[in-house]
């Protein structure tokens, strides 16, 4: 009985030790978690206050009326102040955007045509649009689950400065999930380019994975209804490379 003792004692004492599981992560990955969530991105085009006041102001001088429901939105479409997105094989559409809301106006179509061809021609994949066209419902709406999304009414003239530009039906998201690093700085250059030009006014957003766009009608000037065209002879549309 002894000697039975004395072996169980060496067992003992030869099996390594078993920590509890701590129920606590260490301080160092704490401290690295907490460090990601204040991580700041970088992007050539940032968005700004004085962005949205600028495309709001362009939309103004565009008389671009700030579209309120399905039915004002339907008479667009009707007279063709709002045209079908370009999609093909270099443009594809998120499948939840709705039917009904696949539209823009046609200085923002072209726009969409020469991006979209150009970034295809470089990488032999298509871009996505995400968002386009929506009505100051659908942005209330939107509101509720992003607070991070533009106004669909202004609260009082002071604030009509910072209404959603995709109540006009110029202004695009395209999606960035799954591009590289060479393909978003791609579009990072391809896209500050024209805003250096005047044509547009881009955003790369991060807590929504898209680059916003607002389209100006300068960018394609003779892309509109042929009712709103005027009578004398313009000049080619300007469209660039």
């Amino acid at each position: 009985m002894h000697a039975v003792v004395v072996v169980m004692m060496f067992a003992n004492i030869a099996m390594p030790s078993v920590s509890p599981t701590p129920t606590h992560k260490p301080g160092h990955l704490v401290t690295h978690h907490r460090h990601l969530r204040h991580i700041v991105y970088h992007s050539p085009i940032k968005g700004s206050h004085e962005s949205l006041v600028r495309q709001n102001q362009k939309a103004d001088e565009a008389e671009l009326e700030r579209i309120q429901d399905d039915a004002q939105l339907e008479e667009l479409t009707r007279n063709q102040e709002l045209v079908s997105l370009p999609l093909g094989r270099s443009l594809t559409v998120d499948p939840k955007l709705p039917e009904d809301r696949r539209y823009c106006r046609p200085w923002a179509r072209t726009f969409l045509k020469d991006f979209s061809k150009a970034y295809y021609e470089e990488f032999k994949t298509p871009l996505q649009v995400n968002s386009a066209v929506r009505t100051a419902e659908v942005q209330k709406k939107l509101r509720r689950h992003n607070r991070n999304a533009a106004l669909a009414t202004a609260a009082d003239p002071e604030d009509g400065d910072i209404v959603s530009p995709h109540l006009t039906g110029a202004a695009l998201d395209i999606a960035k999930r799954g591009m590289t690093r060479e393909q978003r700085t791609w579009v990072q250059n391809y896209l500050l380019k024209l805003q250096n030009s005047g044509l547009i006014d881009a955003e790369e957003e991060f807590r929504q994975p898209v680059f916003h766009i607002s389209v100006y009608r300068d960018y394609d000037p003779l892309s509109q209804p042929v009712a709103a065209r005027p009578e004398a002879e313009a000049p080619l549309p300007q469209t660039v490379e």
